[in-house]
């Protein structure tokens, strides 16, 4: 296991080539526009079982297409609103979890929403809720190949609008200062939170850990563990897609998506991760257009990042931003 993939001199320095498909903006557009014509009410129900200091419900809101996606919404019991939001996303093959597994940011005086992840949740954790009701081409095992011929059927496709819709939906809700919603996760949740970010005006913060899904290119030719790992397995066996493969990876590389952005963020990266390597994470935080960002960083962790440590760095940096 190095210590990085290449020296911290060049991290800070590093600026990756991401070819950006002309019709990028246009091709999200059209996405989120064809999605937003199915939108509805939420379905919310009481979940609080016997946590007496937080109310938790369970939320179903129409993600992609309309597909219903499952969320926990969790609160402050008998704070007046509005209140900052935090909506999470979860890492690769994580679901949502139980009720009362995640209770931290209500603590701290926050709303918090989780979304669950179509199609995965039983990968670790205590599972995932909502499925994935498209089909796709031959695939590898697991979700980085899904319709990867094709970005108007690719996995993540569905998976980033699910999370702009959550967006939304949550902007609407009852006690929620839409001025104040950020955006979070860790790994793929990280990925997902920048593409939130970039394709959505709501997100006033953006705090991706250890953020996946960027810097395609070298991700895949370079990443010795999975999940990247899928995409040269397939490559492996549908030998000469890889033009294919890039194109479409293109229209979902967390380095266009941050080119896009210039709300403040708060990064993380673990110099020892060979999940997700410090060079891809740098690739997006260096193409950030925000003036205020920093980026927190983990000598010697591996993809576990920093954890609950990096939770209250968050916790502190958020209320800088609202003195």
């Amino acid at each position: 296991m190095a210590l990085t993939d290449i020296s911290y001199d060049q991290l800070v320095a590093y600026q990756a080539d991401v070819p950006e498909p002309e019709d990028f903006d246009t091709f999200w557009r059209n996405t989120l526009e064809e999605s937003r014509s199915h939108a509805a009410e939420p379905l919310i129900t009481d979940a609080s079982g016997p946590f007496r200091h937080v109310t938790i419900e369970d939320m179903t809101f129409r993600g992609y297409l309309g597909d219903p996606i499952r969320a926990w919404v969790v609160k402050p019991r008998n704070v007046d609103g509005p209140l900052p939001t935090i909506v999470e996303f979860i890492g690769y093959n994580g679901g949502r979890g139980v009720i009362g597994e995640k209770l931290f940011w209500a603590a701290v005086g926050y709303i918090h929403v989780v979304m669950d992840t179509r199609g995965q949740g039983s990968g670790w954790g205590t599972g995932g809720d909502t499925a994935d009701p498209h089909g796709a081409g031959p695939a590898s095992t697991g979700f980085m190949t899904r319709g990867v011929l094709s970005p108007h059927d690719y996995y993540y496709r569905r998976l980033y609008t699910d999370a702009v819709m959550l967006l939304e939906t949550v902007a609407q809700l009852p006690q929620v200062d839409r001025t104040r919603i950020s955006v979070t996760g860790t790994s793929q949740g990280g990925g997902v939170a920048v593409a939130a970010a970039a394709l959505s005006d709501l997100p006033a913060t953006l705090m991706p850990d250890v953020p996946y899904l960027a810097d395609f290119r070298r991700s895949v030719t370079q990443t010795p563990l999975p999940p990247y790992t899928e995409i040269v397995r397939y490559l492996a066996v549908h030998r000469g897609a890889a033009d294919h493969v890039f194109r479409t990876l293109a229209y979902f590389d967390g380095v266009n998506f941050a080119k896009r952005i210039s709300s403040p963020a708060l990064y993380s990266v673990a110099l020892m991760d060979d999940v997700v390597l410090p060079s891809t994470v740098f690739a997006s935080y260096n193409a950030l257009k925000s003036a205020d960002k920093r980026i927190e960083v983990y000598e010697f962790n591996g993809h576990e990042g920093g954890q609950a440590a990096q939770l209250l760095i968050q916790a502190e940096w958020l209320a800088e931003r609202e003195k």
